[in-house]
């Protein structure tokens, strides 16, 4: 049995994942998305390159500190785990700011490293910020990126819950939630550039300029109410009778009745 971690432990946890899902998936967009050689060739890794760096450093921060602090690295995350009771409510707003601190950290090691490139500018680059309309990389309005961030953001919270299921088989949840997280982004970076984090947006919207900043509220709104979906209603669809019978073990004879 895992021995319980300290909170300082598990807030140090999400702050480094958090800034290696920064740092890692739209350091992949800012830097390598686009490479043109002196030839004008692209050399550059395109949405198939960057949705795998997003997956791969969801992948490897899981395995490197999941047994910490659950792996997270995600207010909706965080909040679809309260809602199906994976993770107690009183660590949440902890978990929240700790996560938009690490993200902030790293937009601004990637702001610091990408503007000793002479011209880089990063409100004209979009600085892998997210948007709709006229900042969706392909022209998709808000709707459809509201829609696509709720449904995506529910269908990774999903498979987060049924993959840390006591039931699911041990050792591979790290795998599951990378690859669906590199499917998302397979998925999404056409339409909004991919967000399903509150805090992947937020910790490079501050360097991307006031038209990034006004849109991001649907990519902390849209996440939250996608991972609400899916927390409300994973324990309803997929109950575990071994769950329920030990909450009622731990509440003693007598008390189950007078519920």
């Amino acid at each position: 049995m895992s021995q319980p971690q300290s909170m300082t432990s598990r807030l140090a946890a999400e702050f480094l994942g958090t800034g290696v899902l920064v740092f890692g998936g739209c350091g992949a967009a800012i830097f390598s998305a686009k490479v043109i050689s002196s030839n004008t060739v692209n050399m550059g890794i395109g949405f198939l390159g960057v949705a795998l760096a997003f997956g791969v450093t969801v992948l490897v921060m899981v395995y490197a500190v999941g047994h910490i602090s659950g792996a997270h690295f995600n207010p909706a995350v965080t909040l679809g785990a309260a809602l199906a009771g994976r993770i107690e409510w009183k660590a949440v707003p902890a978990y929240w700011i700790t996560q938009i601190i690490g993200a902030s950290v790293a937009g601004l090691a990637l702001f610091a490293i990408a503007t000793g490139k002479h011209g880089f500018d990063p409100v004209a680059s979009g600085f892998a910020s997210n948007g709709y309309a006229d900042r969706s990389p392909d022209g998709y309005s808000m709707l459809s990126a509201l829609l696509a961030e709720i449904i995506l953001t529910a269908i990774f919270l999903y498979v987060i819950l049924g993959s840390t299921d006591g039931r699911a088989p041990r050792g591979f949840a790290g795998i599951s939630i990378g690859l669906s997280l590199t499917l998302i982004h397979l998925v999404a970076i056409p339409i909004t550039n991919t967000s399903v984090n509150p805090a992947r947006s937020l910790g490079v919207a501050w360097f991307a300029g006031p038209a990034a900043l006004g849109q991001v509220w649907l990519f902390i709104v849209a996440p939250l109410v996608g991972a609400a979906i899916a927390g409300l209603t994973y324990p309803l669809f997929f109950p575990n009778p071994a769950v329920s019978m030990a909450v009622e073990m731990d509440r003693g004879p007598g008390t189950a009745s007078a519920a």
